[in-house]
């Protein structure tokens, strides 16, 4: 079964057969992402579906009571009866549900065209091909610096307003130098793929672009990464393809809970000669058996680059991945859910770092709630032991 990527705004979650982990990860042609231990160790648990094991119970506590599902034997015949008809009903949400959700991609898709003009003129001011006015630069906090500034150095850093011109027009750069390469950068999950042989490439991105399947189509959701003309490939666009589905599961309807990607296709890169950055050449001696005589051969081995992210690794026809292969798979699904809800429509805030500060702040909040159940579970625990009577 193919590695599956539960898609909610909310939360999201992975579904797969057991999966291990390794580092750095190598599939097919070679390195795909390389992802830190930590976070790879999440991967895994959601995977897997793992948990702590229970310690022993040396104080001969009452034992949980047992699950539903056991309860349920021991139910009579005609409440039995009833329970499937319920399952029944539940299968029928969990259909209608499914449609929900694709008048939810239909939504998406019919606002992403009216998010596109602003993504556009986003991207002319990036790449320094419009100059917005003084009103659309102007900013509130801009305002209350200027307003909070004293006098005195407002003398102070006054120049003559000639040479303050020249000056600009030495210092002023086109658009925003290096806009995606920065954001690239500061984002955890995006700098674990980046290599310094990447830098020089991505300095050449000017876009980064999401485009949802047609009406008719199957779900599908597309990454754009448009580059300007360099001197490493042909391709003004790079591509990448989530296949989604949006249905229950015939064996487990259940376990339904929106959308999931299912797949996904990368692009052929058209490299100039000598530039592809997904390869590196090793020179490697070798001895002859016989006449004792050694020779140097050169071969062309997988090298890490974010750009293997458009090679991603295929399932074989019978849809079985080995463990690693697995965890990449479920890694490159994420990295697509994230470019596709949180990099491209706050690309300027992921920029700034504003979004990195609300995205950390989310961590620490559920950080602390979790911190908060632990602390009432050892309450308990002391409550329990303080009702132990040793004489009982």
């Amino acid at each position: 079964m193919l590695t599956r990527y539960q898609v909610r705004r909310t939360a999201v979650r992975f579904e797969a057969p057991p999966s291990a982990v390794g580092n750095p990860i190598t599939a097919g042609s070679g390195p795909v992402v390389l992802v830190p231990e930590a976070r790879r160790n999440q991967i895994r648990l959601q995977l897997t579906g793992e948990e702590e094991q229970e310690m022993p119970n040396p104080g001969g506590q009452m034992d949980k009571p047992p699950a539903p599902h056991t309860m349920e034997n021991i139910l009579p015949k005609a409440v039995r009866r009833r329970i499937n008809a319920l399952r029944k009903l539940q299968v029928q949400c969990a259909h209608i549900e499914a449609k929900f959700y694709e008048e939810v991609h239909e939504l998406e898709r019919k606002y992403a065209a009216l998010y596109q003009p602003l993504f556009d003129k986003r991207r002319d001011v990036v790449s320094g091909a419009v100059e917005p006015t003084d009103e659309e630069c102007e900013w509130q906090s801009d305002k209350d610096e200027e307003e909070e500034l004293a006098e005195e150095l407002k003398e102070k850093t006054s120049l003559d307003e000639a040479k303050k011109e020249e000056a600009a027009a030495e210092t002023n750069p086109k658009g925003i130098p290096e806009f995606w390469l920065a954001i690239f950068k500061s984002v955890d999950m995006l700098s674990d793929m980046l290599q310094e042989h990447d830098e020089p490439i991505l300095r050449h991105l000017k876009d980064i672009q999401v485009k949802f399947s047609e009406p008719g189509q199957p779900m599908s959701f597309t990454l754009e990464f448009h580059f300007e003309p360099n001197g490493y490939f042909n391709n003004a666009v790079l591509t990448k393809v989530y296949k989604m589905k949006s249905e229950p599961d015939v064996s487990d309807p259940f376990s339904f809970e929106g959308p999931e990607i299912i797949d996904c296709e990368g692009c052929q890169i058209d490299w100039h000669k000598g530039k592809d950055v997904t390869v590196k050449t090793i020179k490697k001696k070798q001895k002859h058996k016989g006449r004792g005589t050694i020779r140097t051969v050169t071969k062309q081995v997988s090298n890490d680059s974010f750009f293997n992210f458009f090679n991603p690794i295929k399932a074989p026809p019978n849809g079985e991945l080995d463990e690693d292969s697995e965890l990449t798979l479920a890694t490159d699904f994420e990295i697509g859910h994230f470019f596709r809800e949180r990099i491209v429509p706050r690309a300027i805030l992921y920029f700034t770092g504003e979004a990195l500060e609300d995205d950390e702040s989310f961590e620490e909040e559920e950080l602390e709630e979790g911190d908060e159940e632990e602390q009432e579970e050892e309450g308990d625990e002391d409550d329990d032991e303080g009702d132990f009577d040793p004489k009982a």
